[in-house]
Formats: structure tokens, sequence, C-alpha cells
């Protein structure tokens, strides 16, 4: 017990001694000058060896990182995006005329590429080609620069190279069918927007042609919308069935330079534009247009549209529909129960453009329209049948047959 004691005494001084030498040590230069450092190895071993895989010891897979949403912030310090396309860049190019000047916007003009993403100004409109400072509407909304229509024109040339021949549209047209492929566009209510010429673009890479399925309200003018594809993607439509397009990219096509498009991250709010319905029509008194719009109710239903809100009907014999109408009576009611109110007052809109006859009311979701007083069968000739087939540049001839491959179960 008295050596336990003893032994158990001695050890706290030496134990403070020893800690007291070592801070005199540290505190001192000479052990930061002469501390012992020990050499490297001669041959060091790699930190991070390779597994051998015979060994059957392999590392863990590194996990991959989690999908991040494109921002705006990304894009911070790096140029705007320059795109040479020639033609003013819109949400939609079918469902907007440059010709309508809006009254107003409903929100600031926020570009819908995002700041600091394209070189080109938005207006609220569009994002014009020709001068990317303009910043009003009203300098937005003026006629076509016609150097950029010639522009088009001319690489529209340079890629579509020699037109086709008989079997090769023939082939192309079979590769298309939907027994063959199920690659397709779907162009519904909005009509052709910009974010679609990214889509048939990609489509491009895969093959020489795409189908392209039209429905919804741009159908009531599938001239419009044939134009504005063959204008805005450089294409050719080489065929066309209803509501169904094959639109051919061109053999001098090269998927590695196709154009810079931009995307918009969001879809912008329409512009106010001036009211379709008038509190009188023109040439008529107060009492003559509310005696008229209580008529044009009462008429027989010229048609009833097909399609609901949350699926588009095809409506490419409307037009003509409504022509051989007038040929009997002045008012024609068309019924449109089912259809979203937005989308029954653009056909409306369409009507008045393309028949030609004034628009009376769009109550009870109707559309009744009135052919004037003065009405003259518009002679304008050539208007899009159901079927047809592209045999030239500046041929188009009716094929045989009228049967439809639509699948009119496809929603939008």
């Amino acid at each position: 017990m008295f050596l336990a004691k003893l032994s158990r005494q001695n050890r706290a001084p030496l134990s403070l001694a020893f800690t007291l030498r070592t801070r005199h040590l540290s505190s001192s230069n000479l052990y930061g000058r002469y501390s012992f450092v020990p050499p490297p190895t001669l041959s060091p071993e790699p930190q991070n060896p390779k597994p051998d895989p015979n060994s059957g010891t392999n590392l863990k897979r590194k996990k991959k990182p989690q999908y991040r949403p494109p921002s705006s912030l990304d894009r911070a310090g790096l140029k705007p995006v320059r795109s040479e396309l020639p033609f003013d860049f819109r949400y939609s190019y079918t469902e907007t005329s440059p010709t309508v000047r809006p009254i107003g916007l409903r929100e600031p003009r926020y570009s819908p590429f995002g700041p600091g993403r394209l070189d080109r100004e938005w207006t609220g409109v569009c994002a014009p080609a020709v001068d990317p400072k303009v910043r009003s509407v009203e300098g937005a909304e003026e006629e076509e620069d016609p150097k950029l229509e010639e522009k088009r024109r001319k690489m529209r040339e340079r890629v579509q190279g020699e037109p086709l021949n008989g079997a090769e549209r023939k082939i192309l047209v079979e590769k298309c069918q939907r027994h063959k492929t199920k690659r397709q566009i779907n162009l519904g209510r909005d009509g052709l927007t910009h974010n679609m010429l990214n889509d048939i673009h990609n489509h491009w890479k895969h093959a020489e042609a795409v189908r392209i399925k039209c429905l919804g309200v741009s159908t009531v003018d599938m001239k419009n919308v044939c134009t504005q594809l063959e204008d805005k993607t450089f294409g050719k439509i080489i065929h066309r069935q209803g509501g169904l397009l094959i639109l051919y990219r061109g053999k001098n096509y090269n998927p590695k330079k196709r154009p810079a498009i931009p995307l918009m991250l969001w879809r912008p709010h329409e512009p106010v534009y001036p009211r379709l319905i008038k509190t009188t029509i023109d040439g008529l008194s107060i009492e003559e247009t509310k005696e008229m719009r209580k008529r044009g109710l009462a008429v027989p239903v010229l048609t009833k549209l097909a399609g609901t809100a949350a699926k588009n009907g095809y409506y490419g014999s409307l037009v003509p529909m409504v022509r051989d109408a007038f040929l009997f009576s002045d008012l024609v009611r068309i019924d449109c129960q089912g259809l979203e109110r937005s989308d029954y007052k653009k056909i409306g809109c369409k009507l008045r453009d393309l028949v030609p006859c004034i628009l009376v009311t769009f109550e009870k979701e109707q559309i009744v329209v009135w052919r004037g007083k003065d009405y003259k069968p518009p002679d304008d000739g050539y208007f899009l049948t159901d079927q047809e087939s592209v045999d030239d540049v500046n041929k188009i001839s009716t094929t045989e047959g009228h049967g439809s491959n639509v699948d009119d179960n496809v929603s939008y």
C-alpha cells in the first residue's frame, strides 16, 4: 500500500514537468529551426490506386448530379445568343398577323427568351429582325422589310436544291405513314409556335421528312399553315391529307449547320387588340343591329364544330361551307358549344377575313356572321382541298381517294 501511494505521488510532478518542457520548446526558436521533418519516400504509392478488374473489388460508381432546370442566372456574364434567321420572332406565326396592330399590352415588356439571352429586343409582340433596338409596339408592327423575304427565299432555294421526282416523293411519304414510324409533331390551338421550329429541326436530324398533325383553330386557314411552315423552316410540304402534312427538309440540308433557334422560356401574354363585335354594325342603326342579332340566333345551324376544351377538331372545310351558305341566306349560324371562348372568337376572326363577312355576335356559344348588303362571292381561284400531293414547285394536283388516316382520338 505504501509503495502504491508513493508511485502515484511521483507521477504527477513528472507529467507536469514534461508538459512545461514541451511548451518551452514549442515557444522557442530553436525548436522551430531544428525540428525533424521526415523525408518523402523514394517510391511513393499513388493515393488513389486503380482497382484491379481481376481482383473483384470495384469502387462504387459516382452518383449522377441531380437534374437542374435551366435558369437565366446560369448565363451571367455570357454573351447573348445571335440568330441569323431573317424573320421576326413571335410566339405563334399562324395566329398573329403583322398587319393587325394591338392597342396595348397586358404586361411589361419582359422578353420570353430570358433576360440577356437574345440580341433582339422584345417589343411585347415580337422580337424584330431588322432593328433589334425597337422598343415600341408601333415600331414593330410596320410592313416587313422586302430584303428579309428575298433572303428567306434564297436560303430556302439553297437548302432545297433540286426538286424531288415522283418516285422519291412516294418513298418519303410511305416512310412517314403511321404504321412505319411514330415520329410526329402535333400542331394544336396555338398554331405554329416558335419552339416548334426547333422540334422540326430535331426530327430532321434522324429523318428526311417529318409528319405534322394539325388540329384546332389554325386549321381554318390551312393555306396559311402550309405557307408559314415552308417560310420559317425552309422546308417543302410534299403531301397533305386533311390536317396531316409531310414536311421535307431538302436535299442540301445539313443537320450540323442548322440555324440557331433560341427557345422561349415561357408563353408571353397576348396583347390587347380592338374589339371584334362593335355596338352597332356598320351601315345599320342600333335597332336594326339588335334585330339582326336576335334573328341570327334563330336561323338554322349550318354546322356544329367538333371538339371540346380539351380536344381540338379539324375545321379545314369551314370557309367553303360558309361561302356556299351565303348564296342562299344572308345570315349564317355556327354552333360552338363545348369550345373555349377564345377559340371560337379566333375562328370568327378568321372567317371575317377569309370569307369575307361581318361578325354579328358570339352570344350563347354561337358564331353569327352576316354577308353584308353588297355581297359578291370571292373569286380567289384555288383553295386547299382535303387531299393533295405536290408534283413540283409550282404545281399542286389533287390525288384520288379521300380517305384519311388522321387519328381523331389524339388530344392537345
